[in-house]
């Protein structure tokens, strides 16, 4: 951990007063409680499900579509925190599948259903397909898990939200937004909180992990020079999710408290650092060329090749933000963690023309990048996308 918060530029870990103060009633209402925890494979859902298993739960199930990740999840726990007298499974199943129902339907007896399943790249915008199934993903998987819920009489559903659902400029931050607006509706039959948060330090996929892949395959290190962001560990997102889980009123949005002047850190920043955390110094090439031909003889004198460059990629944002102007926040209730209030408010009749778009769509099994842009643009009028047609998939 203490090294994870050095390369963030933190010096001390955000939610230990919070889950302190509260620790007594998180202990209690987690071990006399159910939980369904799905996507609970990913480095988000990994991190909850770390966090509740701690606390033994009566009842512990987590939904996974990756195999792989799932079994590493089970040696984890298994290496960290033993066992549990409580009914703790994993099923390998696809939250949108007749399995993953037939699963539901079978049991589907839980207190608590947290949703961390999401496609959460802004690389994942690039194609028409891609984009379709992160529709799917993010706001309809959801909405039908929610469903599903009200229909066994849950508690509490969680899901989580992003810091790029406030003022989005992206896809993805944009389908998160307007799986919020379909949260807001479903909050008037069962209770429901989520999350927005910072980047997850070296989480599957990230660029930080990336940093892990590229050394271990003797290749070089590249970041953007521009582009700052706030950072939590894994620990402290499975610690953010779990409190709002519990403790989040019905439509409550948790973040944490991240100051602009103390927790911002560039890409570039940590790269740095984790390069001489590892023994390294950072070589700046001119170019990929440069870097990946320096990359056969570096190493071996103690040096790694980087290449830090100006963002000019579809969908980056300039700064980040937990919440907007238009929001009503609670600051005081929690020490590091800020709540944004919600009304049950909601425009049924866009809800209703996206659901239908969508299904036609699909139906038709056409549909353009184009069309779907200009049904988020519907859904959100002040929407900040600009498509510059670079991605990142097109840069090493």
């Amino acid at each position: 951990m203490s090294d994870i918060l050095s390369l963030i530029g933190r010096d001390k870990v955000l939610f230990d007063e919070d889950v302190n103060l509260f620790g007594e009633k998180l202990e209690k209402e987690v071990s006399s409680s159910r939980f369904l925890v799905l996507g609970g494979a990913g480095s988000i859902g990994q991190a909850v499900t770390k966090e509740i298993f701690k606390r033994h739960p009566q009842k512990l199930h987590v939904v996974d579509i990756s195999e792989n990740n799932m079994v590493e999840l089970v040696r984890d726990i298994r290496s960290s925190f033993g066992y549990i007298n409580g009914d703790f499974q994993t099923f390998a199943l696809d939250i949108g599948s007749v399995e993953y129902d037939a699963f539901i339907k079978a049991d589907g007896q839980y207190d608590y259903v947290l949703n961390l399943s999401a496609l959460k790249h802004v690389r994942s915008e690039k194609d028409p397909f891609t984009l379709m199934r992160m529709i799917d993903v993010n706001v309809f998987n959801t909405e039908k898990t929610i469903q599903q819920s009200i229909d066994a009489g849950v508690k509490k559903y969680f899901c989580v939200s992003t810091d790029k659902a406030a003022n989005p400029v992206n896809m993805m931050g944009a389908s998160k937004r307007i799986m919020e607006m379909f949260l807001m509706r479903k909050s008037e039959q069962i209770a429901i909180s989520t999350a927005r948060f910072a980047n997850v330090a070296f989480s599957d996929g990230s660029l930080l992990h990336g940093f892990n892949q590229r050394l271990q395959k003797g290749q070089p290190i590249v970041a953007p020079s521009d582009i700052k962001r706030y950072f939590v560990t894994p620990q402290e997102s499975g610690e953010l999710c779990l409190m709002s889980c519990i403790f989040g009123e019905n439509r409550d949005i948790f973040f944490p408290k991240l100051s602009e002047a103390l927790h911002l850190i560039s890409f570039a920043d940590i790269a740095v650092k984790y390069l001489e955390q590892r023994g390294f110094e950072p070589h700046l090439c001119c170019d990929e060329d440069e870097a990946r031909e320096l990359a056969k003889t570096l190493p071996a004198q103690g040096k790694w090749p980087c290449l830090f460059t100006k963002s000019d990629t579809t969908g980056e944002k300039d700064f980040e933000e937990f919440f907007t102007l238009n929001e009503t926040i609670d600051m005081l209730r929690f020490n590091n963690l800020g709540v944004i209030k919600n009304l049950p408010e909601y425009d049924v009749e866009k809800l209703e023309m996206f659901e239908s778009t969508v299904m036609k769509m699909k139906a038709d099994r056409t549909w353009t990048k184009k069309q779907i842009v200009e049904l988020f643009f519907a859904m959100i009028p002040d929407f900040g996308h600009k498509d510059t047609g670079k991605y990142l998939d097109s840069k090493m």
